[in-house]
C-alpha cells in the first residue's frame, strides 16, 4: 500500500538559488520581549504556546481559518501535540511537526504519513496571509482539493525576497492557479523586510502566526540533519492553550 506523505513540496524557483559562500556568517538573533498576561488576556484570538527543546513559542490562531483554528485547539486540549517531534526541518526554509507516528519513532523511521483520526481539513485560502516568516500553516499531501492534513503542521522560517523574486514566484507558481490574487504593497514590504516563503502562497492554509520566539524557530531550523531532513536529535514539543 502507497504511503501518503503530508508534506510541503519544495518547488524550484530560479530567483531563489544562492551559491554556497566558504565564508561563516554571524545570524543576527531576533530579540522578542515575552508576552505580558495583560495582553494574553485581552486578546481576543486563542493564543498557544510551543515549548520546544530550544525553547519556547507562541502562536496566535487567526479566527478567519476556524475549521484550522478548532481542529488546532480541539488536538491542543486533548494533549495530542504532546512529546511529538518537528521531524523535518530545513533551514532557510520551515520546520514541520505535528506526526503522531513521531512519538515513539525509531531513530531511522521514516516520518511525515502520520494523521489524527478524521479527515482532512478543507483549504481556507485568505489573500491577507501569507507565509512569511514566522506564519503557521498545514501541511498536506497532493490531494486535488489542496486540503490540509488534520494534524501536521509548519512554521515558516524563509528568506527575504525583494520585488524582483517575488514578481518572478508570482508570475510562476501564484498566478496560473489563482489569477484573482495580487500583493498589496505592504505584504511586498514584509516579505523584503522579514521574509518567508511566497512560493507557498495560496497553495497551503496559513492559519495563524508566531508572536513570540521567532528565535527559536531559528535555532530548530538550524539543528543538525540527517536523512529526510530530520533533524539528528529529536526536538520535541508540549503544547497549551494561553486563552
Amino acid at each position: 500500500m502507497k504511503k501518503i506523505f503530508f508534506a510541503i513540496i519544495i518547488f524550484p524557483i530560479v530567483a531563489f538559488a544562492q551559491t554556497k559562500k566558504t565564508t561563516t556568517t554571524v545570524k543576527k538573533t531576533i530579540v522578542i520581549k515575552p508576552i505580558s498576561i495583560k495582553a494574553v488576556t485581552a486578546s481576543k484570538e486563542r493564543l498557544v504556546e510551543i515549548t520546544t527543546d530550544y525553547g519556547v513559542i507562541v502562536a496566535r490562531l487567526y479566527d478567519s481559518t476556524p475549521l484550522h483554528r478548532d481542529n488546532f485547539i480541539k488536538l491542543v486540549k486533548e494533549k495530542f501535540y504532546d512529546s511529538l517531534l518537528f521531524h523535518r526541518v530545513i533551514n532557510g526554509f520551515m520546520i514541520q511537526g505535528g506526526d503522531p507516528a513521531s512519538k515513539n519513532a525509531d531513530s531511522d523511521a521514516q516520518l511525515g504519513s502520520g494523521s489524527a483520526p478524521g479527515e482532512r481539513i478543507p483549504a481556507e485560502f485568505k489573500a491577507n496571509f501569507l507565509h512569511k516568516k514566522g506564519a503557521l500553516a498545514a501541511a498536506r499531501d497532493n490531494n486535488p482539493q489542496k486540503a490540509s492534513s488534520n494534524c501536521q503542521f509548519y512554521i515558516v522560517q524563509g528568506k527575504k525576497t525583494d520585488t524582483a523574486q517575488l514578481r518572478q514566484v508570482y508570475e510562476q507558481r501564484i498566478k496560473p492557479e489563482s489569477p484573482n490574487f495580487k500583493y498589496s504593497n505592504a505584504q511586498k514590504e514584509i516579505y523584503e523586510r522579514i521574509g518567508g516563503t511566497p512560493f507557498l502562497d495560496q497553495n497551503y492554509t496559513v492559519f495563524g502566526e508566531v508572536i513570540s520566539g521567532l528565535n527559536v524557530v531559528d535555532k530548530i531550523a538550524a539543528a543538525q540533519i540527517k536523512a529526510a531532513d530530520r533533524p539528528l536529535n529529536n526536538v520535541r514539543m508540549k503544547m497549551r492553550l494561553l486563552n
